[in-house]
């Protein structure tokens, strides 16, 4: 047998001749760098505590693997709206996955498009083209960064920078590239002529339209330094058929690969996260099959890190110091929550077998698998032999294009019907956040999840963070609804760890994530609070000369203390400490608008509609002008800006009440509130960027009609309280 390289191997298990070659080395190593690692807070420190049996495998050379034995993987990307998500982007995703360090015959990528988009299809066919050069041209050069929009605006060049047939290459590459761009820039502006392969979208509806299955690119000599097949996907869509979002689309790219590539394994990413570190793959594969237990490795979960994130993270939504402690401290428990992108799974969980079910002895009765999986046979022999002792083997070859009618119709919106898909089957509906609710399902069952940050200097993968008022506020209120939708539902983590093998401390790791939604009713309140004390001059904290005004006072220390040694663990500036607890105050809004909605919808009154975050492609070489307007908060004439504006209106007219107050007492009048004017204070202070929106002008001024919900709800309040 001869490995992905040429190299000649003894036929063991991956897992096994990874561990042959490496260990003597590799122990020899750490023994003399343990001291290094142990103190240092860069690079993989925390590998000898978290992953003891397996530290080491992130940084083994591709070249040990033998390619017969890897297993096979089966990439998924998520887009849904081609304004929102531009297919410039979805297409570096799918370039930097189809260029990872891999063998290409043993993966597949599938694009579902819920836009239905003509557009987003052009812009894969393309990029299948260029990725014939692109893929060996990576592969050449060890290419470290793979998604050609980042590649390109680094004008740095590696240790190939004095090779002439290099710089030959890049810049052809580089051409290329652009005339690629200019391509899908020009279509996105004009359209495409619905002619040929594109005829399927010519009566298309976005929200009705039959399913469309393309094969865009297929490795039919099995190559293994050839280009990864290719296919796209969009599902079958009526208007009165519920389509379950993001969750619904993963589940027809279940079936879809389950009738056409059937791998054991697959990665999940949404369309603005690419493959950072071309070895994220094989890295993956390590710690799954590596692991003693296939109950320990149930899925991994790679971090969600941001390519040119803004300075001291303006808009409070990096994530960094929550994916820092919370993840890596969930992993000494059943292991950190599924994240939604960045995820490589075993298929074998997703079809819902429980950690005492590693494997069925027998093979299961055609009416049970129909019951689960529906009435496709091809779907059913294949997850029949996803769910048998034999995943670790090549599947069976079968044609693509032989494969087409069951791939048809297993995307069919009707599909579902008296199938487990959505309930025991697949991603789990019910939530928002489909992906927390899935892992849930999954650590429910007794599986235990992997974090898996190896390297801080080359993430996994790099996608895009919100860089505006509206699309960050968008998220928090996406989020706030998908937890509480979970924590008041039948799959509830209280009703896990009774009825489930869900960890009582992975309970409470769940719980605390998931009432997080119930803040935002909570902070509005205690932000209203100071401004109603001071208009009916009254108290609610102790006396500065009071000694138990201690109590309170020693509390605020103690959490600005503690929060500021988490952030100066990660090195982070006390601006970026300050503006993730500005927005913290400011998210409350959204939060408490995702609370009415689920609220609105257990009453049965109304439905959750799926809002996109809006993606935006940026580059490091943006001007100084640009990059500082980033930072600025921006509006628009949401409904979730008037709690902002309104505790803003309000605290500066009860600090005029309070000015005025003083101006006007008598000698034996007594004023109150003193120490609440000092909350007061705080709370505009957090809610500065509506403060300065007061001011503002244009998208970074809150509108007029917000302004005037505002300061009716503010005249109201105060008059109530006269």
């Amino acid at each position: 047998m001869e490995d992905f390289h040429g190299c000649s191997l003894c036929c063991v298990s991956p897992a096994s001749r990874l561990l042959g070659f490496a260990r003597p080395v590799l122990n020899g190593l750490f023994s003399i760098a343990s001291p290094i690692l142990t103190v240092s807070s860069k690079g993989s420190y925390h590998y000898p505590e978290l992953y003891p049996d397996y530290w080491y495998y992130p940084f083994l050379n591709v070249k040990l693997h033998a390619v017969d034995d890897l297993p096979s993987v089966d990439m998924f990307v998520t887009t849904a709206d081609p304004v929102l998500e531009p297919p410039i982007i979805t297409l570096n995703t799918v370039l930097s996955l189809l260029a990872v360090d891999y063998p290409a015959n043993k993966l597949a990528c599938y694009v579902s498009d819920d836009g239905c988009s003509p557009v987003t299809f052009f812009a894969l066919v393309e990029a299948s083209k260029f990725a014939q050069l692109w893929v060996p041209f990576c592969k050449k050069y060890s290419v470290q960064v793979r998604a050609p929009f980042r590649y390109f605006s680094n004008q740095s060049f590696s240790s190939h920078e004095n090779s002439p047939e290099f710089r030959k290459d890049w810049q052809h590459m580089k051409e290329k590239y652009e005339q690629l761009c200019r391509k899908i820039q020009d279509a996105a502006q004009n359209g495409v002529e619905l002619t040929g392969e594109f005829t399927a979208f010519a009566n298309a509806d976005r929200r009705k339209h039959p399913a469309i299955i393309k094969v865009i690119w297929e490795n039919e000599e099995g190559l293994v330094d050839g280009v990864p097949l290719l296919v796209y996907i969009s599902r079958e869509k009526r208007p009165k058929h519920p389509h379950h979002y993001k969750a619904g689309a993963m589940n027809v790219l279940t079936r879809v690969s389950g009738v056409m590539t059937n791998a054991p394994f697959m990665l999940n990413v949404d369309c603005d996260m690419y493959a950072n570190n071309p070895q994220v793959v094989l890295h993956a594969m390590c710690l799954l099959l590596g692991s003693k237990n296939e109950r320990d490795a149930g899925f991994v979960q790679c971090p969600q890190k941001f390519y040119d994130a803004l300075k001291d993270d303006p808009f409070g939504n990096q994530l960094v110091i929550l994916q820092h402690f919370l993840s890596r401290g969930a992993t000494a428990i059943q292991g950190p929550l599924y994240g939604g992108t960045g995820c490589f799974h075993r298929r074998k969980i997703i079809y819902g077998l429980a950690p005492d079910e590693s494997q069925l002895d027998e093979k299961p009765s055609v009416e049970r698998l129909e019951n689960q999986f529906g009435e496709s046979k091809k779907l059913c022999e294949s997850a029949a032999f996803s769910l048998s002792g034999s995943r670790y083997k090549p599947n069976n070859p079968r044609s693509i294009s032989s494969s087409m009618g069951a791939a048809y119709h297993v995307a069919g919106c009707g599909y579902e019907n008296g199938t487990c898909w959505g309930t025991e089957v697949g991603w789990i509906y019910g939530s928002m956040t489909e992906d927390i609710l899935t892992g849930l399902r999954m650590h429910t069952k007794g599986w235990h999840s992997l974090y898996f940050d190896p390297d801080p200097n080359q993430p996994a993968f790099l996608g895009c963070a919100p860089t505006s008022g509206p699309s960050s506020m968008t998220q928090q209120k996406r989020w706030a609804t998908g937890v509480l939708e979970i924590l008041f539902s039948k799959h509830s983590p209280l009703i896990g760890i009774l009825t489930g093998k869900l960890q009582f401390r992975a309970c409470l790791f769940y719980l605390w994530i998931l009432t997080w939604g119930l803040r935002g009713m909570a902070e509005l309140c205690y932000t209203f609070l100071p401004a109603y004390c001071i208009v009916t001059n009254t108290s609610f904290l102790p006396k500065v000369e009071d000694p138990a005004i201690l109590i309170p006072l020693t509390l605020f220390i103690m959490y600005n203390i503690c929060t500021l040694w988490e952030y100066s663990q990660k090195r982070l500036s006390i601006k970026a400490w300050w503006n993730n607890q500005k927005m913290g105050r400011v998210h409350s809004s959204p939060w408490f608008f995702g609370f009415l909605g689920v609220f609105m919808k257990l009453l049965g009154i109304s439905e959750m509609v799926f809002e996109i975050t809006q993606k935006d492609q940026s580059s490091p070489d943006n001007g100084d002008e640009e990059a500082e307007s980033n930072g600025r908060f921006t509006f628009d004439k949401s409904p979730m800006f008037v709690p902002g504006t309104t505790v803003v209106l309000l605290h500066l007219t009860c600090l005029g009440v309070f000015l005025l107050r003083l101006l006007l007492q008598e000698k034996e009048s007594k004023v109150n509130g003193r120490e609440e004017v000092v909350c007061s204070v705080l709370v505009l202070l957090c809610y500065s960027p509506f403060l300065k929106g007061l001011v503002g002008k244009g998208e970074y001024g809150i509108p007029r009609s917000t302004m005037y919900k505002s300061l009716t709800l503010t005249l109201l309040f105060v008059l109530s309280l006269l």
